[in-house]
């Protein structure tokens, strides 16, 4: 039976040493030549039949140096079940280890050693005494009629004017490359695009306005397009925007259609389109519904914001120690390349606090019994897919729905992501009941700015 001593070299840092000797692993040695002898090919001798004797000639030094192996990797498992070690990834073979000691007309006694780095033992922060704030977030009557504009005009019906009237209107254009008097460049493609009017710079607008159906106008992108719009147009007209002389570029608008999306009227038919599973026969009745949708957008936005602040009491406040000697050397062999010494320091601050958000959570985990069952995977794959559809009228027969979620359940892929978002809920809602948040009205603008400030610190 292998043997194994185990010494301290560091900080949550020990090294096992494996020692076998030939009774380890001589007896399975033979029996692997024997059942190698019964299914060698080799020419001028039946199948089972080669002599164990040419066997071990031709393939002996593989099949011992394969025996020892196994030999000391079972014991080196077998210790580690034994004692209960918690350890970090995998035990990491020492650098002295070396296989081509491995003499099989010398069956003697073979040392391997091995480093393991140890998770610490840690204790939570007192949530309690945590001094958190859970803001609610007023919704005004302007945010109400914001929503029901927006409705309106998403859910608007587009119409043909002959002209361009309005900062509303829709163009769809023909741009095409030329110089500041409207020359065409030899060569250029014409690419085609849908803006509003609104898009245009304000100094530009005045210059649509009357413009018609094949009618052109010459723009210049600096001047036509203020910073934020000019950014997707440069990309949608496949130029590079981090060239100075893209915004320098001159460009022919060819209307080739002007549209104008028609607001949809505060009825009955509007409120059914938008809440298709609700009985909405009035706009008092609509306004509330939106009321209360925006509300629950808030709160929401205000649970994330509370969940984020937990995580960093739970992340910045947990002490605990790491094997940072084993962890860099697991870091620098672990992947497919190695990594230099440079690249492990460089990544090392981010790798350590993800490493104790893990241990971390899976304490939480452990500790409250907090599962996920195949039923809530179920449930939460379900409404994943029904949010696809948005407000979108399903009709009564959904049984395609249970189907796609039994493929979605198939998919490994879609477990995982399933399964970290509901564990990370249960989470936060555990630490949640540990609080006593300050509660504090707040504007959504307010709101916005702190969420910014607060995204910036970290």
């Amino acid at each position: 039976m292998s043997t194994v001593t185990r010494e301290n070299i560091g900080l949550l840092n020990d090294k096992l040493t494996v020692t076998v000797k030939k009774e380890d692993y001589f007896p399975s040695f033979e029996k692997a030549l024997k059942q190698y002898a019964k299914v060698a090919n080799i020419p001028g001798f039946r199948k089972g039949m080669v002599p164990t004797g040419m066997v071990r000639k031709m393939h002996g030094p593989a099949v011992f140096t394969d025996e020892v192996l196994k030999s000391v990797e079972k014991g080196l498992m077998d210790y580690l079940g034994q004692e209960k070690l918690d350890i970090f990834a995998q035990p990491l073979p020492a650098a002295g280890n070396d296989a081509r000691n491995i003499d099989m007309n010398n069956p003697a006694e073979y040392t391997f050693s091995f480093e393991i780095g140890l998770k610490p033992d840690f204790q939570l922060p007192d949530l309690s005494s945590a001094k958190l704030t859970r803001y609610n977030i007023e919704v005004t009557e302007e945010m109400v009629n914001d929503e029901v504009k927006r409705l309106q005009q998403r859910m608007g019906k587009m119409a043909e004017p002959e002209t361009v009237t309005t900062d509303e209107n829709v163009l769809n254009v023909k741009f095409e490359e030329c110089d500041s008097k409207g020359e065409v460049v030899e060569g250029a493609e014409a690419k085609e695009n849908s803006v509003l009017v609104k898009y245009f710079s304000e100094a530009t607008r005045p210059s649509l306005m009357g413009l018609k159906k094949d009618d052109t106008l010459v723009i210049q992108l600096k001047s036509a397009f203020d910073d934020k719009e000019r950014e997707w147009i440069i990309d949608d007209l496949k130029l590079d925007k981090n060239d100075p002389a893209s915004v320098e570029k001159y460009f022919k608008l060819t209307i080739t259609k002007v549209g104008l999306v028609e607001p949809r009227e505060l009825n009955e038919e509007f409120f059914k389109e938008v809440y298709p599973n609700r009985e909405i026969a009035t706009e008092a009745d609509f306004r509330a519904g939106i009321k209360e949708e925006i509300e629950k957008y808030w709160q929401s936005q205000s649970r994330n914001h509370l969940h984020h602040e937990l995580y960093h009491v739970l992340a910045e406040h947990t002490t605990m120690d790491f094997p940072e000697s084993f962890l860099k050397k697991w870091m620098g062999t672990s992947g497919e390349k190695q990594k230099t010494s440079d690249e492990v320091e460089q990544e090392f601050p981010v790798f350590k606090n993800q490493l104790k958000w893990t241990l971390v959570s899976d304490k939480i985990i452990r500790d409250n019994d907090l599962e996920v069952n195949p039923e809530e995977m179920r449930e939460f794959m379900r409404q994943q897919v029904m949010g696809y559809f948005g407000s979108m009228n399903m009709g009564g027969d959904t049984s395609w729905l249970d189907s796609y979620v039994e493929r979605m359940l198939k998919d490994e892929q879609q477990v995982e992501s399933a399964y970290r978002r509901l564990v990370t809920e249960k989470i936060f809602n555990w630490a949640e009941t540990k609080i006593t948040p300050t509660e504090k009205s707040i504007s959504a603008e307010d709101f916005g700015k702190l969420q910014k400030e607060h995204d910036h610190e970290h």
